[in-house]
């Protein structure tokens, strides 16, 4: 796999991903099995560290950083708030399973679609590449407004393991924003990873 492709399959997954909570979409949520269940409630009982029955953003940074993960703290917020049904900044166990069940159920989606995809008997290449390209912007385009600004370029990268120096975010603005309004849209995007 090129470094190229491997970047547009990161793109995609996280697209993906950013897009299951910004559609209305159904997602068909299988239940738990009694194993994943119990599985499920340990780990919780593993972020929720002085055991409130809640989990806060602090306590789930401090777990991934355990982990070994870095993740900002802005991201952070972000999954807390999209799990969080009251918006108090707070997960409760059954919104914790809830959200678990979301994030499996569109692991699940997106497998099924790759299955058909590789069963499909002449895949198009340039609809997968088209489809990659959607997938990636919306990445990067994370308010939905058609534009990537500079904090949205800033934060996908960081999103995806490759953060950039502000000398770095400069020098991509300038090759990107071909129409230097400051933002790039759709086509400069495309051209730039094209």
């Amino acid at each position: 796999m090129s470094p190229m492709s491997g970047l547009r399959h990161q793109l995609k997954m996280l697209g993906t991903a950013l897009l299951g909570k910004r559609t209305p979409k159904s997602v068909k949520k299988k239940p738990f099995t009694d194993v994943e269940l119990s599985d499920l409630r340990t780990a919780f009982d593993l972020l929720d560290r002085n055991r409130d029955g809640r989990v806060t953003a602090n306590e789930l940074q401090f777990m991934l950083k355990n982990l070994g993960i870095n993740v900002r703290d802005e991201i952070i917020n972000d999954l807390i708030r999209e799990a969080s049904h009251s918006g108090n900044g707070l997960i409760n166990e059954a919104e914790f399973l809830q959200w678990v069940g979301r994030i499996q159920a569109l692991r699940d989606e997106q497998h099924q679609q790759q299955q058909q995809e590789e069963n499909a008997s002449k895949p198009d290449e340039l609809d997968d590449v088209t489809q990659d390209l959607i997938a990636a912007f919306r990445v990067f385009d994370r308010d939905g407004n058609g534009f990537i600004t500079r904090d949205e370029l800033q934060t996908a990268m960081e999103m995806i393991g490759e953060p950039l120096t502000e000398t770095q975010l400069t020098q991509l603005l300038a090759i990107a924003d071909l129409d230097q309004d400051g933002r790039i849209d759709y086509e400069e995007f495309t051209k730039l990873l094209l």
